[in-house]
């Protein structure tokens, strides 16, 4: 096949394939078919200008430099599916949004109602306790995966990238063990609390539930902990730090 346009530009010829001798096409494939479609869209590009033969053809066999590349991302992006691990992380990172959500709307509504209205909500107190609780424990999964928890690094910052990933793997088992336990102790505190029917102020309404949703939530961070402990060891590219820490100068 000839290009149009070929004899004010020879060093251009269209792009054949290596055994079958047919038109190379822009798309996903082998990495060396790939890289000879990127030289040859590169070339393509380069020696014909706007509104040339040679752009025309480039421009109708979508043989941009850029448009290639981004053809081949679009169908990798709708072959690769989100992983459930993924999935679960941002479901718990969801939730615990939500616990912020519901604690902020309690604490405002019943700052109104009291000061302007002079009525507070029944068991304001007891809920927004409770459901502080509730926060912290399911943040304690989503602050410790992302690594966002308040930390002090006095020779973490000094190091190499070798001796950083050493470690964030000693500390977050140092987090896995801490939090396993708490979970443990938590769980028991469910049972306890339960038994002696512990209820609230003015509704009368027991807490265990709440304690209960407090555990799940701590059990989510032991989960997402030994996620993350897993993926520094083996997968250390799917972790990415938030803020690169400079030294103090």
């Amino acid at each position: 096949m000839r290009v149009p346009g070929a004899a004010q530009h020879p060093r251009v010829r269209a792009p054949r394939g290596p055994r079958t001798g047919s038109v190379v096409r822009c798309g996903p494939g082998t990495v060396t078919e790939r890289r000879q479609v990127y030289a040859v869209c590169a070339s393509l590009t380069a020696f014909g200008g706007p509104g040339s033969a040679v752009h025309r053809y480039a421009r109708a066999t979508r043989c941009t430099a850029s448009g290639t590349r981004g053809l081949d991302q679009r169908r990798r992006g709708r072959d690769v599916k989100p992983k459930f691990a993924d999935r679960f992380i941002d479901s718990i990172e969801f939730l615990a949004a939500l616990f912020v959500g519901i604690v902020a709307a309690d604490v405002f509504v019943s700052v109104l109602l009291r000061y302007f209205f002079g009525v507070s909500i029944p068991d304001s107190y007891d809920f927004g306790r409770l459901l502080l609780g509730v926060l912290i424990f399911w943040g304690i999964g989503a602050t410790s995966y992302r690594g966002t928890h308040i930390t002090v690094d006095l020779l973490y910052a000094n190091v190499g990238a070798r001796y950083q990933r050493a470690i964030d793997v000693f500390a977050t088992l140092v987090l896995l063990f801490v939090v396993a336990v708490q979970t443990f102790t938590l769980y028991d505190k469910v049972w306890t609390t339960r038994a002696d029917n512990v209820l609230t102020f003015d509704l009368r309404l027991p807490t265990w539930p709440f304690f209960a949703l407090a555990w799940i939530g701590d059990v989510s961070a032991v989960i997402l902990i030994a996620l993350r402990t897993y993926r520094l060891i083996f997968h250390p590219e799917l972790l990415t730090r938030v803020e690169q820490i400079k030294p103090v100068e």
